[in-house]
């Protein structure tokens, strides 16, 4: 038995939480005892923080957004520093995923609850299996961010003693491939902004964070059972992935190569790798090798856009996910073309996942419309920049136009907007979705149909 499923029992006798409030709810509990934790005399090196500040950076870790309010290498001690680090693990594969591991460890047996708890964190589409994808995720993710450890920490070898190197690389590598922007320098990457290594590896591990754990089990399977092929699934995430970042790369050094403040006085090579950086960081992860704030009007809004949409299903990335985005524009497409069927790769995509896809983007522009309306109204900060921390915090990614790095524009904010910026930092990591059904308690099936008429639109 999970013990948060335990907890549950215990303290709801009289009502049968749904998969959904139960994950939610659990969520609610580690950043409770990770602000905790932080807000221990050890957690930090001078008189301690505010418990609003200590709330936003658990809740920043565990849903892997690194929005930060206070800097991580100045502001918390090395035991703050992990306790950050573990949050972002925590965050980055599910506690509900660890949960099982020690659970597979010591034997025990994994109910039908359990299960279904496990599908809904792992956005798994059935409960059949789940044991072996737990295994697979838990692998892939050490695997990675083991590799990640090493590359950084050879790297940093020349700037650091060894300790301090491995200690970096480990952080750093856990931090990118969770896609959770937190890092040990007060400027973020910007000090290693034309390091190829540090740029190839940050990359490599924010790009493998954002696809998603559902990809790397279709791809094992494809490889051990040479009869399969990729799904759908698998190749809408990889084809959507490298356009959104091919056409972000352009698009960024379109908008920014003669801007004198970020990219106008490189060279063409690094105005190439400083955009790629930029753009495959500002989908899902938050880094940063420039000054945000620096940026064009039209180069913020265009990567809130990218954030807006995000990595994929089943990931460490937030946003309404790339799948979703590519349902929706090839509904569109077929509507154009005046076909009912919405089709991808030869295969028609099912009504209902066309109409969660629609909802799913509806609710968090709405979501996204309202945060940014209240926030403007009451922090009194320039509207762009407040659409800006919005989108970066719903969308779990921690890109924001602040100091440069150090503090985000939340940092500015009063605890009222703190704690706006938290719960949708929280509903961006359990999804706007997941929050949906566990408000109402959980999906229904209508019993009955009424006659059809219709209405006249457009």
């Amino acid at each position: 038995m999970f013990a948060p499923l335990a907890w549950f029992k215990k303290g709801f006798p009289a009502q049968r939480l749904t998969p959904t409030q139960a994950l939610s709810f659990g969520y609610v509990v580690i950043v409770g005892i990770g602000a905790v934790l932080l807000l221990l005399p050890f957690a930090t090196p001078g008189d301690g923080i505010s418990w609003v500040d200590a709330v936003f950076t658990a809740t920043s870790a565990i849903s892997i957004t690194g929005l930060i309010v206070l800097d991580t290498p100045h502001d918390f001690t090395l035991f703050g520093q992990l306790v950050i680090l573990s949050l972002i693990q925590i965050g980055g594969i599910g506690y509900m995923t660890i949960a099982a591991l020690f659970v597979i460890i010591l034997g025990r047996r994994i109910g039908m609850q359990e299960r279904r708890l496990l599908q809904e964190s792992l956005n798994l589409m059935s409960p059949e299996d789940i044991l072996r994808f737990v295994l697979q995720v838990v692998k892939v993710t050490f695997l990675i961010e083991g590799i990640g450890a090493v590359l950084f920490a050879v790297r940093f070898w020349e700037d650091f003693e060894p300790a301090y190197a491995v200690y970096y690389g480990i952080f750093h590598s856990v931090s990118a491939f969770n896609n959770a922007g937190f890092t040990l320098f007060s400027n973020s990457f910007a000090t290693y902004q034309l390091d190829l290594v540090i740029n190839i590896v940050a990359m490599f591990l924010i790009i493998t964070g954002g696809i998603g754990f559902l990809v790397y089990g279709n791809v094992i399977s494809v490889i051990r059972e040479r009869h399969m092929r990729l799904s759908v699934h698998t190749k809408m995430v990889l084809s959507i992935t490298f356009v959104l970042i091919v056409l972000g790369t352009i698009v960024m050094l379109l908008f920014e190569h003669e801007n004198p403040r970020t990219l106008g006085i490189m060279s063409w090579p690094e105005k190439i790798m400083v955009s790629g950086f930029q753009v495959v960081s500002g989908r899902t992860a938050g880094f940063g090798t420039v000054d945000i704030s620096l940026f064009a009007d039209s180069t913020l809004y265009f990567v809130v856009f990218l954030m807006f949409i995000g990595g994929s299903p089943g990931s460490t990335g937030g946003g309404i996910k790339t799948t979703t985005f590519g349902t929706i524009v090839m509904a569109l497409w077929a509507t154009m073309r005046g076909y009912r069927d919405v089709m991808v790769f030869y295969r028609r995509i099912p009504v209902d996942i066309v109409a969660k896809a629609f909802y799913l983007a509806g609710v968090a522009i709405v979501l996204v419309s309202v945060a940014t309306l209240i926030l403007s109204f009451v922090e009194q900060q320039n509207f762009l920049s407040t659409l800006f921390e919005v989108i970066s915090a719903a969308a779990t990614v921690g890109m924001s136009t602040g100091d440069g790095a150090s503090h985000s524009l939340s940092a500015t904010f009063s605890d009222e907007g703190k704690l706006l910026i938290v719960l949708l930092m929280l509903i961006g990591r359990i999804g706007p979705l997941a929050i949906s059904i566990a408000i109402v308690g959980g999906t229904q099936h209508a019993r009955f149909r009424y006659a059809e008429e219709k209405v006249v639109i457009g």
